[in-house]
């Protein structure tokens, strides 16, 4: 796009992960995340603790990624930051330290939003032989979030559909926790599914309008069947514990791509991804490579290190503004509800 070299230090703190990554053009140079362990031990993310985690990371983050890269302050183009979705707190740490350095060294500002990060993180150089061609659907599936994303352009994208309650990362993090799954239990859900019978027990789907999902019926039903199941056998959970995780984990990817499934018709569109944290589930990545295969989709999966909150999605994002002249100036406030199209 452009024969100059734009290196852009990227920071993401949208919720309990510390991360900074530097981009040259679309090549990522370094991209360094501290996590929290601290919220473990209370089975899911603290916002108050996260934030002063991140307080406590953000400076050695910082300059442990430009170390890495072989970047100095002096060598940057611009400083990019999540401006939302995410926790109000953690964002206001990424927020904060971004704007001061900018200011401190003269450097335009550009305000990311988290979600686009995610989609747009199949844009980073090194993944594919062909990156995605416009207009292409994906699927983002996290903690916080299950979209189905239209992508017309790298800086114009439209929700066509959506959860209306809990999301897919969400799901399975709180099935998780009925089997006695320590935080987070997405992951092992994935793990144990792997040895388990998928078919084993059935769940029923809800029957959502349109291209949106719906998650929290799914989750109330799995606990009224594991309490009706414990009647009869007080070590149920654990005697079935693969099965119920590969049950759940086809059920779960089932509602996904049957919504994913019917975009595709509706739209007319072979270009396929996936994006997000729950991207990285070993079940839904080879559905995918299924799906492509048997409809005769290109598929697109990401790199396992840019499907969690990383700034390397931030970093590509704020690539991208920058050619378009989208920068922001230091007034600009963090917005934990962000949308996408915004």
């Amino acid at each position: 796009m452009t024969d100059k070299k734009i290196t852009i230090l990227a920071i993401e703190s949208s919720c309990d992960d510390t991360s900074v990554a530097v981009i040259q053009n679309s090549t990522i140079l370094s991209n360094v995340i501290a996590s929290q362990k601290v919220h473990e031990i209370y089975g899911g993310v603290v916002p108050e603790l996260a934030s002063r985690a991140h307080q406590k990371n953000i400076v050695p983050v910082v300059q442990q990624a430009l170390n890495q890269s072989n970047v100095c302050l002096s060598d940057l183009d611009a400083v990019a930051f999540t401006k939302g979705p995410g926790l109000m707190g953690s964002l206001l740490v990424g927020t904060s330290f971004a704007k001061g350095l900018a200011l401190a060294n003269k450097l335009p500002l550009i305000c990311v939003n988290h979600m686009r990060g995610h989609v747009l993180a199949h844009f980073i150089d090194g993944q594919y032989e062909e990156k995605p061609k416009f207009p292409f659907i994906c699927l983002t599936v996290s903690g916080g979030h299950t979209q189905l994303v239209l992508v017309k352009n790298y800086l114009d994208m439209e929700v066509i559909g959506s959860t209306i309650d809990d999301a897919a990362g969400e799901a399975f993090d709180k099935t998780a926790k009925l089997f006695g799954l320590p935080y987070p239990g997405g992951p092992l859900i994935d793990k144990y599914a792997q040895e388990g019978d998928e078919n084993k027990f059935k769940f029923n789907k809800p029957q959502i309008a349109d291209f949106n999902y719906s998650f929290s019926g799914l989750k109330t039903s799995i606990l009224y069947f594991i309490q009706q199941q414990e009647k009869g056998n007080s070590d149920f959970i654990k005697e079935e514990l693969s099965n119920l995780c590969a049950s759940v984990q086809k059920t779960i990817i089932d509602i996904l791509f049957d919504k994913l499934i019917k975009a595709t018709k509706e739209y007319g569109i072979t270009q396929v991804a996936i994006a997000g944290g729950v991207s990285a589930n070993s079940g839904l990545r080879k559905r995918l490579q299924k799906e492509g295969k048997n409809r005769k989709w290109d598929v697109f999966i990401p790199k396992f290190e840019y499907c969690t909150d990383n700034a390397a999605m931030i970093a590509i994002t704020a690539y991208y503004s920058y050619l378009n002249g989208d920068f922001t100036d230091q007034s600009v406030t963090v917005d934990p509800r962000l949308k996408i199209g915004l």
